[in-house]
């Protein structure tokens, strides 16, 4: 899991995690998986240069537009994050969800099954988006099998600190904290946050016993 600043590179570090899988291991299938289609093909076409650049001839795959064919016989498949259009995929050797935070429950559970007969790896990235969903609560609650990196901006060096200042004043400081530190931030027009929440369904659990 890689939780991370708003342009820190995981997209980039994705395509070439999904380019070394693909061209090293023979016949295998990575899949990658974004919010919007249009995400999925960005990533996919950034690991198309990657391979390029390397001297891999590529094509598509001829059956996913979205998608690339090493000479080895692995492919790349972008597709988008709809519950409905994700079946058929299998023996996959590494998923990766980008801007996992705003994927849907239901798409989760419905890609996470195509890692078991291959017994694939799962990569989860994503910029925090509130105190909900799979990404947040496997960051927080997920088993100790899960290795978690976190990325603040204050640590990228691509980004500047007059910039971050310039963003904490134009964004306000519970967005900023989202988008460049890292924090998952409880949604302002909420009347209770959810660690009150939770935490007052545990003391009524307790009152019960």
């Amino acid at each position: 899991m890689v939780n991370c600043t708003r342009q820190w590179g995981k997209s980039t570090v994705a395509a070439v995690m999904a380019v070394h899988r693909a061209y090293f291991h023979q016949r295998t299938l990575v899949v990658v998986a974004c919010p919007t289609e249009k995400q999925s093909a960005e990533l996919v076409w950034k690991a198309r240069d990657f391979a390029v650049k390397a001297g891999v001839k590529l094509k598509g795959d001829g059956s996913n537009r979205i998608s690339l064919r090493f000479p080895n016989g692995s492919r790349i498949i972008g597709i988008p994050g709809k519950e409905a259009t994700l079946r058929g995929y299998s023996a996959v050797s590494l998923l990766i969800i980008d801007e996992a935070a705003r994927v849907d429950d239901a798409v989760y559970k419905a890609l996470r099954p195509m890692l078991a007969v291959g017994d694939g790896d799962l990569w989860l990235l994503s910029t925090p988006f509130g105190k909900r969903g799979f990404f947040y609560e496997t960051w927080m609650d997920g088993d100790e099998e899960w290795v978690r990196v976190t990325a603040p901006a204050t640590e990228c060096a691509r980004i500047s600190r007059e910039f971050l200042e310039e963003q904490r004043r134009a964004m306000g400081d519970a967005w900023f904290r989202q988008e460049h530190m890292c924090e998952f931030v409880d949604d302002d027009r909420q009347m209770f946050g959810r660690d009150v929440l939770m935490g007052a369904l545990e003391d009524g659990e307790k009152l019960r016993f």
